[in-house]
């Protein structure tokens, strides 16, 4: 085998790397432009639809906590509350667990859910379709790959923070 032939393995994995890091981030546009679409239909701000999903995802939880999850300054996270607040998207409640008695707990409205879920209606079937053509095996590498970027995501963005 020539030193030529040898680099070409190298150099392919090279280029298919470099492959998924464009369309990741060619990804992360579009469904930023998504976002942005949706937020407009539901007449939110893109930060206040980013803002819901997380309480709807990871369930109640305190304002202060909700801003370190958004990456937001507390008294910004203030406004986005009080925007979905007055709009009907999530309730602020007494904590009564709290030791202190001000202590407020954020809850998505699941009554608005189907509103959200209608306007993502599109981009779900499409997606259904698409991952109907994989098998359990390539369904599994996509979850774990997902879940390892996702993970890498989230050191990168502590390091960042912390610089």
């Amino acid at each position: 085998m020539s030193p030529a032939s040898s680099r070409e393995p190298a150099r392919r994995s090279r280029r298919l790397a470099t492959e998924i890091k464009d369309s990741l981030r060619e990804l992360s546009n579009q469904l930023s432009l998504l976002n942005h679409q949706v937020s407009a239909h539901l007449d939110l701000k893109d930060v206040d639809l980013d803002c819901l999903e997380l309480i709807s995802r990871y369930g109640p939880m305190s304002p202060s906590a909700l801003a370190r999850r958004a990456g937001l300054h507390p008294a910004t996270m203030t406004g986005v509350l009080d925007r979905l607040q007055r709009s009907g998207w999530i309730v602020r409640e007494r904590d009564p667990d709290a030791v202190d008695r001000r202590a407020v707990t954020v809850r998505a409205l699941r009554d608005r859910h189907a509103e959200v879920f209608q306007v993502y209606s599109g981009m779900n079937s499409t997606m259904d379709e698409l991952l109907a053509d994989y098998s359990d095996a390539e369904l599994n590498l996509l979850v774990d790959f997902l879940q390892r970027t996702t993970t890498a995501g989230h050191t990168a963005t502590a390091e960042l923070g912390d610089a």
